[in-house]
């Protein structure tokens, strides 16, 4: 299975910064989609930032939920296998664990099916 183990989350003030990373078990660089999602308890899951790749077009994109833009930014690092969610500006409401999510490209075993990590909390207090 495709494992993914999140890190970097904690407690800081609004107004600071965390870097999110996501260590992934198999090459990224053949990965379709990788993102990063965010819960919190009784809400539904939310996208916050996502890298979607088109290989056969050699085209990629990057989407952003509205409340994030401006303030974060998702990136991978191919050679380490990981992905990365800056977070600057963070405000109260950006408080949720965070969740990583890899979907595996053709040359994957796992092509086509979402992979998720356990998760990280954020806590950003007033």
């Amino acid at each position: 299975q495709v494992q993914l183990v999140e890190s970097g989350g904690g407690l800081v003030q609004a107004g600071e910064s965390l870097r999110l990373s996501c260590a992934v078990s198999e090459n990224i660089f053949s990965a379709n989609v990788m993102g990063w999602y965010r819960q919190t308890p009784g809400k539904q899951r939310e996208l916050v930032a996502q890298i979607i790749v088109a290989h056969i077009t050699s085209r990629e994109s990057t989407v952003y939920a509205d409340s994030v833009k401006g303030r974060f930014t998702i990136s991978r690092d191919n050679a380490k296998n990981t992905v990365y969610l800056q977070m600057n500006s963070l405000k109260p409401e950006d408080t949720a664990v965070y969740y990583c999510n890899v979907r595996p490209g053709r040359l994957s075993i796992y092509y086509g099916v979402d992979s998720w990590g356990k998760g990280t909390l954020v806590t950003v207090s007033a």
